[in-house]
């Protein structure tokens, strides 16, 4: 149970013993106040409780009065089955390839049920693994047709998550409305810094001494939507534009897969352009 709500004395009390009342076991609970008595209030709850898959309506209808009357957004999410996740990309394979491998080694707890791609260069790489791929040329002038066929794909897949894995491909405001909050992309640079095209020639020519790549949501802004995660590594006068790409190539792809996996898991909190992020 995600719930978020202005910040009040009993919340604590009144989620746990709703729990309490339904059956259910608390295995972890995490609350973050951003101004205590006056800000907002953020929690997760993890639980066990039988047959909560069908349940839920019954669950979810006997906590509104609750959440009514303390002013909560909320949702409960269950831990099965595993969220079907479709990854974008173009000709750049790293962020990919992380992916894949996480998720072949049990380290994702979702399922990427398939890679679609504006170019057909890393076909044999996704199906070594048995994934589907799928191949949605973005002709000049015929972006709109492409798209619809991706939304096609990725209804007819019962798509959950859609993770832009160095897709080098800007979505439209109605694409993005169909999944809001369901779209992570990678950015090879600190947001808003060094937005657009080429940012480690434009880091480079700064002369910046740090580099980094951030994880965010995507929102009709483009690149300004709520960041998820962050990382950095230094550099020096010595490295070039490709040293510097080359560097962040490595962060781009640690930073997008902790993305993935922490709303896999549904440890992230929206609130306004700002992400909560529970451990």
């Amino acid at each position: 149970m995600l719930i978020s709500c202005p910040d009040r004395a009993g919340i604590v009390a009144a989620v746990s013993q709703f729990l309490f009342a339904q059956g259910a076991n608390i295995v972890r609970s995490d609350q973050h106040t951003t101004d205590p008595g006056g800000g907002s209030f953020f929690m997760r709850v993890e639980f066990d409780l039988p047959e909560l898959a069908a349940r839920r309506a019954e669950v979810a209808g006997a906590f509104s009065p609750i959440a009514a009357r303390l002013e909560m957004d909320w949702r409960l999410a269950l831990g099965a089955p595993p969220k079907r996740v479709a990854v974008c990309v173009s000709r750049e394979g790293h962020c990919l390839n992380e992916l894949l491998w996480r998720h072949q080694s049990g380290e994702l707890e979702g399922d990427i049920a398939m890679v679609v791609s504006n170019h057909d260069d890393l076909r044999p790489a996704v199906q070594m693994h048995g994934i589907p791929f799928h191949h949605i040329a973005v002709r000049p002038g015929a972006k709109a047709e492409a798209e619809a066929a991706q939304l096609a794909l990725l209804q007819a897949g019962g798509i959950d998550l859609v993770v832009l894995a160095r897709y080098m491909q800007i979505l439209s405001p109605a694409f993005v409305d169909r999944y809001p909050g369901r779209i992570i992309n990678i950015h090879h640079s600190f947001l808003p810094a060094f937005a657009g095209g080429n940012p480690y020639r434009q880091a480079y020519e700064r002369g910046v001494k740090i580099i980094g790549a951030t994880a965010h949501y995507v929102t009709a802004d483009l690149d300004g939507g709520p960041i998820i995660e962050q990382d950095v590594q230094r550099v020096t006068h010595r490295d070039n534009a490709e040293d510097m790409r080359r560097v962040g190539r490595q962060i781009e792809r640690t930073v997008l897969a902790r993305a993935v996996a922490w709303h896999l898991e549904d440890r992230i909190l929206l609130h306004g352009n700002r992400t909560v992020v529970f451990d």
